[in-house]
């Protein structure tokens, strides 16, 4: 599956902005509030809803957590009356036809009743596609009976923690592992010192060291957040087609560790993965751009807020974005330690 585009008209902080997306490695930049996991959020909705059982609008309330379920606070706050439109394009490949999958609802809009139109041609374009979204917290250690207290609503998780479980749970990999795949799980299990596993019976995770395995609460979180990328390249989740959304892979994430985060993300880029991060760090961002090679795809999509307008900037060097705030504050730092004759 290949995201294409996406256009936007009065969703949540998004005025009116249209963005091209490129079928490799997409890195989103911004200040916080200016919408990069809004977006991963939407385009991740619109992966799932290529299952016939999984409703576009619902899933997108599911995964934003608006007030009472209603879509309807997702609409861009202004005075008078307006509708929100949502456009997501798509294509299996570069030969195959662009599907659209659109949404449109406004401030009467009853919970998550949107108007959606494009949904029969989009299920039977993508329904065999896998997509996952990786949250910014680390959910793994909190996996017992989780699901279930979100169903009775004693707790309150959006969609992508529950669906990153599920998916780290279940083995969908057929017969060997390829010799690609033995590659990216050995420079993660060099990273995490072991291998991971799931007690279905007690419902946790474990990182096994040998002959011993030990509990995942008990496991320094950066540790955890490559232990679950370990799962989901080990139960075939990442595969060709598949779409990857990762919010902020750098956090808690030991520096040194950058650079193997970027490297195993340009292995499923080439091996047809399509990947979306959102991140505040100059080295991962930098990463991307120094361990390019020919062949890779990568574009960089900025996004500044002015006033109450989010602007867009988007290029294929780090450098060159025109709102840039990462580069900012470390230009400020530098100048900083210059002053201090450093």
């Amino acid at each position: 599956m290949d995201i294409t585009q996406i256009k936007l008209e009065n969703y949540t902080v998004f005025k009116n902005v249209e963005i091209n997306f490129d079928k490799g490695v997409n890195v989103f930049i911004g200040e916080n509030g200016t919408g990069k996991t809004q977006i991963m959020k939407l385009l991740y909705s619109a992966c799932q809803a290529a299952s016939p059982k999984v409703s576009f609008p619902n899933k997108v309330v599911r995964t934003m957590l608006p007030d009472d379920f209603k879509i309807s606070r997702l609409l861009t706050r202004k005075q008078g009356n307006s509708n929100a439109n949502v456009k997501i394009s798509a294509r299996m490949d570069e030969m195959a036809p662009v599907r659209n999958l659109s949404m449109e609802f406004h401030h009467k809009t009853k919970k998550w009743d949107a108007k959606v139109v494009g949904e029969e041609s989009w299920e039977k374009a993508f329904r065999d596609i896998s997509s996952i979204f990786i949250p910014a917290k680390e959910i793994l250690s909190n996996s017992y009976n989780l699901t279930a207290a979100v169903e009775k609503d004693n707790i309150h998780f959006d969609d992508t923690y529950i669906d990153i479980i599920n998916s780290a749970k279940v083995d969908i990999s057929v017969g060997r592992n390829s010799a690609n795949r033995d590659e990216r799980l050995k420079a993660i299990e060099k990273i995490i010192n072991g291998t991971v596993s799931y007690d279905s019976k007690k419902d946790e995770f474990y990182l096994l060291k040998g002959n011993s395995r030990q509990e995942f609460n008990l496991v320094a979180e950066g540790i955890r957040k490559m232990a679950l990328l370990w799962l989901l390249v080990k139960n075939g989740t990442l595969e060709k087609g598949s779409v990857l959304f990762w919010d902020e892979p750098e956090a808690n994430v030991n520096p040194s560790y950058i650079s193997t985060i970027v490297e195993l993300l340009y292995e499923l880029q080439r091996e047809g993965v399509q990947i979306f991060v959102a991140t505040h760090d100059y080295m991962l961002a930098k990463y991307f751009e120094v361990r390019k090679k020919e062949g890779d795809s990568l574009i960089f999509h900025s996004f500044k807020r002015d006033k109450n307008i989010v602007e867009y900037d988007c290029s294929e060097k780090f450098g060159e974005l025109k709102n840039n705030r990462i580069i900012e504050a470390f230009n400020a730092l530098l100048d900083e330690i210059y002053d201090l004759g450093e």
